[in-house]
């Protein structure tokens, strides 16, 4: 059962106790009322589809999702074929992203990506559901969405352009004071202000890429202790804030799927089958799953 993905983890982490692998698994809406029922996280539903003009957030299937981390592929890739390995025929792997490290946290914009993600108490406050929702304190909401870039475009554009619309200077990673930095500059539409204080969230983006198809862009994975900061920031950079103040990196960049996760406590995947014998795990017809993503993210 999904309870053995903690024991994989183990064993496969003890290979080399500083390559700091780690897997989250998440469950989607459907996926949660089918195998779960009542009671079931506050917040958890489907991803909300946005489209305006040209730009659009689709919302695509998902049931499961295997985030894995390491330092090292081998440790992300030998997990990943356990976790197959156990869930059998049982699933259709409906993405599988590997995605990599690139110059020192940039992504493929040539940016650095991630800069102001919460530390220490600020990342647990921002990230872990508390007793707002009690029955499923210390779980986390994950929305995940594939964006694929047209660098051809992109490249083709000033650097103080690009500046402009990610908010930041290339070079140096420098925030551009209020003065300089336009309403729609990415850095801008996705800080969240409530009650006079900045609501946090926390990423692990991850870039990937195929140099002869094209396919390449981030893969956004954000983590926040309610869907509410994730779809308020997704629908400011969409939509507009105000409306037709859109987040100008999507005139070059196209989301290709939206789907929103729960990710519960180990003691909840624990406490489903502690005395599990070593089967394939059997689900029910039709399910989807998101495949595990290596990246050296930290």
């Amino acid at each position: 059962m999904l309870a053995a993905t903690s024991t994989s983890w183990c064993a496969v982490g003890a290979r080399d106790i500083e390559g700091n692998l780690s897997c989250a698994v998440g469950f989607g809406s459907a996926a949660w009322d089918r195998l779960f029922g009542a009671p079931r996280p506050a917040d958890l539903h489907s991803f909300r589809e946005l489209r305006t003009g040209a730009r659009t957030a689709p919302s695509t299937p998902g049931d499961l999702l295997f985030h894995i981390r390491a330092e090292r592929v081998a440790l992300c890739y030998e997990l990943a074929a356990q976790i197959m390995a156990r869930l059998d025929d049982s699933v259709t792997v409906v993405d599988e992203t590997h995605g990599f490290r690139y110059f020192d946290d940039h992504d493929l914009t040539g940016f650095v990506d991630g800069t102001e993600k919460p530390t220490g108490a600020e990342k647990i406050a921002a990230t872990i559901v508390g007793e707002e929702d009690a029955a499923f304190a210390g779980g986390s909401y994950v929305m995940v969405q594939k964006y694929l870039h047209d660098h051809l475009a992109w490249h083709s554009l000033p650097t103080e352009t690009q500046e402009g619309i990610i908010g930041r200077t290339k070079l140096d990673d420098i925030e551009l004071d209020d003065d300089h930095k336009p309403a729609f500059a990415h850095n801008a539409l996705t800080t969240l202000i409530e009650n006079g204080a900045e609501v946090k969230i926390l990423r692990h983006n991850m870039r990937f890429g195929r140099v002869t198809s094209g396919d390449s862009g981030t893969y956004f994975i954000g983590y926040a202790r309610s869907l509410h900061p994730l779809e308020t920031m997704l629908q400011s950079m969409v939509m507009g804030r105000p409306p037709g103040n859109y987040d100008r990196l999507l005139d070059d960049t196209v989301a290709v799927t939206g789907t929103n996760f729960f990710v519960p406590p180990v003691q909840f995947l624990a406490a489903l089958a502690p005395d599990e014998p070593s089967q394939p795990l059997r689900l029910p017809a039709g399910w989807r799953g998101l495949g595990g993503a290596p990246t050296s993210d930290s």
